[in-house]
């Protein structure tokens, strides 16, 4: 069976893919990074959510050329900030401290108000495989930012990212349903309905 590398080591995206694979009847051997012997580096320099998913992609599959890979990369724009923290987020004030990260955010935006506390969250999706185009794939979720958070729930900018429809912060949200509304979420729907056809090519 075909083998898909997922460039990760997060068991919980590990198995949210599997998952929706499974749903879809696509039937793909699963591995992640913690399942390869021999991992190159990979430096996450790119402008944008695209240039790191498909680095990190890309480089694997150098590694692995036999293999599919698929890669991610998400973050949290900010337009008043001028898109802060975008492809910075998860080391906006330091490496991957998510309360500084928080404190960063609203520090920035203490006296904005209403549509100046507009932000989003979004995750592109980079699958690449031998003689075949990446294939890429979006998922965006739109909210505010509040202007306090307890600190307690959540991780990243969970505890900062008030969705309207729902009345709450992405902290505030049992597991099972941030999934079912999130950016991942989202972009891991497009490409499960997008991968038969490019599975084909």
């Amino acid at each position: 069976m075909v083998r898909l590398i997922i460039a990760s080591k997060n068991a919980h995206k590990i198995q949210e893919i599997k998952a929706a694979l499974a749903a879809a009847t696509i039937n793909l051997t699963v591995l992640s990074l913690a399942d390869l012997p021999d991992l190159p580096d990979i430096v996450e320099d790119g402008k944008t959510f695209v240039e790191n998913a498909s680095k990190k992609a890309e480089t694997i599959s150098a590694k692995y050329p036999d293999d599919f890979v698929l890669a991610d990369d998400s973050g949290l724009t900010i337009p008043a900030l001028n898109g802060e923290p975008g492809v910075y987020s998860a080391r906006y004030a330091g490496d991957h401290d998510d309360a500084a990260n928080n404190r960063k955010v609203l520090a920035k935006l203490a006296g904005c108000r209403g549509i100046e506390r507009e932000a989003f969250f979004t995750t592109v999706m980079v699958m690449v495989g031998p003689n075949r185009r990446n294939l890429e794939t979006v998922g965006r979720v739109d909210g505010f930012i509040t202007e306090s958070w307890d600190g307690q729930a959540g991780f990243g900018y969970d505890p900062i990212f008030y969705y309207a429809p729902a009345e709450k912060t992405f902290a505030e949200m049992t597991l099972s349903e941030k999934n079912s509304l999130s950016h991942r979420g989202r972009a891991l729907q497009e490409l499960v309905n997008e991968l038969p056809a490019w599975l084909a090519e």
